[in-house]
């Protein structure tokens, strides 16, 4: 028994995985939210998979918020179920049938993922090692490819194969709209163990990752690394897990003392830098201390539901 059960797929400029991607969710209802794609996307979906549902959005809305869009979408058809799959992603025969049985009889695991292989289905994606590594149990089971439990716990798996049950959308909300791209599923995972609800992977189903190599981000110097700062800043702090008062304090006082030192060795470059730093963090505090206020209530945050009062 699958309920009412929503992939939600979005895109931009997917066309590399798309005929793929949406040919494995069959026979499941799709949603695809569109980031403005100035490929064939659209008009490639609407001639080949006529009977999914497109919302064409009119800029590039982001990963977690165009997501937003299309679990609002979902829970207003009436989902029970909403599962989150990459555009680069392809599923594995019966895998969120699996996925739903499972939940079925551990309904306080609010985030079920299956296991991510590579693009080709021959190893596991490298990334999704990283996440085994977090459950011993697991990652031994997994190399030896016999499996003893039925779902395993991990505090974090990426969003690139997720099912969310409603009740765990209910109470947690959707994504964080201060996360543009990156960082917003690390965020979602800390707020779904914060209201109570674990994450698991699930053995036995499969979802092959097509990562492109070219989409490994570069951790670059200077300025330009703002973007880096800004997301480690908000991933960092946003954590309603945990009090962040002292390492915020301690966090300014270093990069004062930072911002002094170069200038005193006349490494005015440096000094600009580490002062940018500062007042970027400044700048997110208040955005920070309202997401941790909104995000420790229960509630439909940032979905446009007709539930969310």
């Amino acid at each position: 028994m699958t309920g009412n059960t929503y992939i939600i797929i979005v895109t931009y400029n997917g066309m590399h995985w798309l005929l793929k991607c949406l040919k494995s969710c069959a026979p499941f209802q799709v949603i695809v939210v569109d980031n403005n794609s100035n490929d064939d996307t659209i008009n490639f979906i609407e001639e080949n998979f006529p009977e999914i549902i497109i919302l064409p959005q009119n800029k590039n809305l982001g990963f977690g918020a165009a997501n937003n869009v299309g679990i609002s979408h979902a829970l207003n058809l009436g989902a029970d179920f909403v599962f989150l799959l990459n555009q680069d992603a392809y599923l594995k025969p019966n895998a969120i049938k699996k996925l739903i049985e499972v939940y079925s009889k551990n309904t306080d695991f609010g985030i079920l993922s299956p296991i991510h292989l590579n693009g080709d289905g021959k190893k596991l994606d490298d990334d999704f090692l990283k996440y085994l590594s977090a459950n011993n149990e697991l990652l031994y089971d997994a190399l030896k490819t016999s499996f003893s439990k039925e779902i395993y716990e991990v505090p974090f798996v990426n969003a690139a194969a997720w099912l969310i049950p409603r009740a765990a959308l209910e109470k947690v909300g959707g994504f964080d709209p201060i996360f543009f791209h990156y960082g917003e599923d690390v965020n979602y995972c800390q707020r779904v163990m914060y209201h109570d609800f674990k994450i698991g992977i699930v053995p036995n189903t499969y979802v092959l990752h097509d990562r492109k190599k070219s989409e490994k981000q570069k951790v670059i110097s200077g300025t330009k690394n703002l973007v880096y700062y800004k997301r480690s800043y908000l991933q960092r702090f946003a954590d309603i897990n945990v009090r962040i008062e002292k390492d915020i304090l301690k966090l300014k006082k270093h990069q004062i003392k930072l911002v002094l030192k170069n200038v005193v060795k006349l490494n005015f470059t440096k000094a600009l830098v580490e002062l940018k730093k500062y007042n970027l963090l400044r700048r997110l505090l208040p955005v920070i201390t309202k997401s941790r206020e909104k995000n420790r209530n229960e509630g439909l945050h940032y979905l446009d539901s007709k539930q969310n009062i």
